[in-house]
């Protein structure tokens, strides 16, 4: 399955650079079908693939440093 066969927004380019907290409920407002988890740089993620989840990456300063997607 790939992003493009879920519904709703899939990703969030824009929230590059922001605070995970707010990425994180920018994500669950803009598509309700979604849970986003904030996820601190370097740690090991389920890789499989899934409509309503989206991976918020954070670095050592709690910001978003890769684009969120559905995944």
């Amino acid at each position: 399955m790939a992003s493009d066969q879920c519904e709703g927004k899939s990703s969030w380019p824009e929230l590059v650079g922001v605070k995970g907290k707010i990425a994180e409920a920018t994500i669950e407002r803009e598509n309700p079908l979604v849970d986003a988890v904030i996820v601190p740089k370097g740690s090991v993620v389920i890789q499989d693939f899934r409509c309503d989840r989206v991976w918020v990456w954070v670095d050592e300063k709690g910001i978003v440093y890769q684009v969120p997607h559905i995944g």
